[in-house]
């Protein structure tokens, strides 16, 4: 593989570094400083609120009575097979745009930041950011969440975007559009 081409393909992972450096700088911070269940701080009201929570499941704290074996391979082994398949993926795949990589790499990121957590903090991934949503779909407060979540979030949604409107890699290249 020539130098300039796996500088391309390593470069994104600047991004998974980075999300989870400071998913795991932030966590340490709220664990530190705030105790469970307390609010920090707020902001413009009730909006937003900094907060200590503690969630023992996945997104919107799915699994969280799951019982221990089933709960390790739903919450631990089926995300960090995930996180493993889309880096494989990842490199054997010509069909990215550089936009689509940095997007995977977020989301790699931002899942591994939640998979150390569910390992190493047995009480559950440490949550943080609490927003108003006034009653918005039955919520009075969107589920708290932390720079993992949102990083998976907003690269899902850019990778999705990109997917619609980006040719990809391999298209892009040949000039055609992609079918």
């Amino acid at each position: 593989m020539p130098e300039l081409e796996k500088k391309r393909l390593l470069a994104p992972f600047a991004l998974t570094a980075a999300v989870l450096i400071l998913d795991q700088i932030t966590k340490i911070a709220i664990v530190a400083s705030v105790k469970p269940g307390r609010i920090a701080w707020r902001a413009f009201g009730d909006f937003f609120w900094l907060v200590h929570q503690k969630n023992t499941g996945a997104a919107f704290s799915m699994g969280d009575a799951l019982a221990g074996p089933l709960r390790v391979a739903v919450l631990i082994v089926v995300p960090l097979a995930l996180m493993v398949g889309l880096c494989v993926y990842y490199f054997k795949s010509d069909e990215f745009t550089r936009v689509q990589r940095w997007a995977l790499c977020g989301i790699i990121g931002g899942g591994v930041g939640n998979i150390i957590d569910r390992i190493f903090r047995p009480d559950g991934v440490i949550d943080f950011l609490s927003f108003k949503f006034y009653g918005l779909f039955g919520l009075e407060r969107w589920p708290t969440f932390n720079v993992a979540d949102s990083a998976v979030v907003v690269c899902g949604v850019l990778l999705v975007v990109a997917g619609f409107f980006v040719p990809s890699g391999k298209a892009a290249a040949d000039g055609k559009p992609k079918a």
